[in-house]
């Protein structure tokens, strides 16, 4: 999928509106009766929270339920107060907040790590007690190699040292379309 720069553009303002609510507590339905094009396609996603350059939250679905401007409003208000690593986004911060959304690819499953094209790919486990993500913005953000992202996914899933042969565990690369409001141009 390639979104236009007016559904980026939409997508953050809705994320931003989201977020926004939120803190007013009010609710903020999207109106899916006035979406179109890629708006209304599911996909997973992030929406990435920046504030002077340090993360801030980050919550996302893998393979969400609802049209893709739905889920940008619901994970918008998660990674503003839901991810455990931080305290609750307050008013007086959400100005200076960057919001960053990444559009995930469908996933495929990687039979050898050497595989992995670093920047492009992220990463995804699954298994019966063990879950985890990395963006793929996060492997070219700490200069990691493929040997390095792939253990620290591992680590992010709770295991301690993944091997390319771990028993019970699946492991996946997906794709994303990753913008934000500077690369946009325009703060919604």
């Amino acid at each position: 999928m390639q979104l236009t720069g007016d559904e980026r553009k939409e997508l953050l303002r809705i994320a931003r509106t989201a977020i926004r609510k939120h803190l007013q507590n009010e609710d903020y339905p999207v109106d899916v009766s006035n979406i179109e094009g890629n708006l209304i396609s599911r996909h997973g996603a992030f929406v990435t929270l920046r504030l002077q350059g340090q993360l801030r939250g980050c919550i996302g679905y893998v393979e969400p339920d609802n049209p893709l401007a739905v889920t940008i409003a619901d994970i918008a208000k998660k990674a503003a107060s839901q991810d455990p690593r931080f305290m609750p986004v307050t008013q007086e911060e959400l100005d200076d907040i960057l919001i960053e959304i990444s559009v995930l690819s469908e996933l495929k499953e990687l039979s050898d790590y050497t595989k992995i094209e670093i920047g492009k790919h992220g990463l995804y486990l699954e298994g019966e007690y063990h879950r985890g993500l990395l963006l793929p913005q996060v492997a070219v953000e700490n200069g990691w190699d493929q040997f390095a992202f792939f253990t620290q996914l591992g680590r992010k899933a709770g295991i301690a040292e993944l091997k390319p042969d771990h028993p019970d565990v699946k492991i996946y690369t997906f794709t994303a379309e990753v913008f934000n409001e500077l690369n946009v141009e325009e703060k919604a």
